[in-house]
């Protein structure tokens, strides 16, 4: 297998046909000012030293030269090979409400996005801990796995919205009991798993959950998203409302998360427009003990770019030395 650790300087290839149409054009060029000088024939016979054929074979030269230059340039790599990782760090499942209630904006532009910019504030300082990504609303999925793979994270958070989770309702339970099966068979005591919601759970008992995640050894914190007199829902340039035609206003239930951090040996954080309030979960994160992670990861790659560049060298100097003038042969 061969790897190129800077494919960007193939490019630079394209520039070869270039020099022989540049050539082509500048010995026609030539050409027409000798015939304007004189007859061709006469000048050729008063220049019996010049050689037509070499100024091909040194523009040949040249350009076999710059193409193992600029592969040289591209750092070809072979060898790549299995290497086992250790890492140590925690294992982190974020449980992310995707319900209709997060497009309230009590936060700019609304819970949901503002959510989402601190989980990604949140991965700029991880190093080598995992993460994991679940989207809930009346049901929950794993959106994605545990993982060190910090910008695939950015990349599945961007792509969340309250259409993830086509079921409406809010299963805080349901999102801790999804956590819980998706660690790794390698953790087993710096678990977290972070709920952030605005609390309002409507579904299953989630204090039973974080019970049941605390008894495994796994901790549970809460982070609230929402404002205690609540904000109406915004819903394709309207605002939501019920079967009666009031409008719906979501609030924040502080109550219940307090419950569900406390029973999952948390602790309940409110977020406020400046400080979301993953900091200082993350602060708590670092005082558990690290977890060693084992990984099979591809490796050691050897570097083939002195091997390319000593071909172009060579060819460069014998380039330099033909020179343009013909072989005078003499036998004896």
């Amino acid at each position: 297998m061969i790897n190129f650790a800077q494919p960007q300087y193939l490019l630079l290839i394209l520039l070869v046909p270039l020099f022989f149409a540049a050539y082509a054009l500048t010995a026609y060029l030539r050409r027409r000012r000798i015939r304007r000088f004189g007859d061709a024939a006469l000048v050729s016979g008063l220049m019996p030293s010049v050689s037509s054929a070499k100024g091909w074979v040194r523009i040949t030269l040249f350009s076999l030269a710059f193409f193992f230059f600029a592969i040289g340039l591209s750092r070809p790599q072979i060898g790549a090979k299995l290497k086992e990782h250790e890492t140590k760090g925690a294992e982190i499942m974020i449980a992310l409400d995707v319900s209709n209630s997060m497009l309230a904006e009590d936060y700019s532009p609304n819970r949901l996005e503002r959510a989402k910019l601190a989980i990604s504030k949140l991965t700029d300082r991880l190093r080598d801990d995992r993460i994991g990504l679940i989207v809930f609303a009346g049901s929950s999925f794993v959106q994605l796995p545990i993982t060190t793979d910090y910008v695939s994270a950015k990349m599945f958070l961007n792509s969340i919205t309250t259409g993830s989770v086509p079921i409406q309702g809010t299963a805080i339970g349901d999102a801790i009991n999804t956590a819980i099966r998706s660690f790794s068979a390698q953790s087993l005591k710096s678990r977290v798993i972070i709920v952030i919601t605005d609390g309002e759970n409507h579904e299953d008992d989630p204090v039973a959950a974080a019970r049941q995640a605390a008894e495994m050894g796994i901790r549970v914190f809460t982070i609230g998203v929402g404002s205690e007199e609540g904000k109406p829902i915004p819903m394709n340039g309207e605002l939501l409302k019920d079967r009666n035609g009031d409008i719906v206003v979501t609030r924040l239930d502080e109550n219940t998360l307090r419950d569900v951090a406390a029973a999952g040996n948390g602790t309940y954080v409110r977020a406020g427009n400046s400080e979301f309030g993953l900091n200082p979960i993350v602060d708590e994160i670092r005082k558990m003990e690290d977890e060693q992670f084992n990984s099979i990861v591809f490796e050691e790659f050897d570097e083939q770019y002195m091997y390319f560049f000593s071909i172009a060298l060579v060819l460069f100097v014998i380039e330099m030395l033909i020179g343009e003038r013909k072989l005078k042969r003499h036998l004896f």
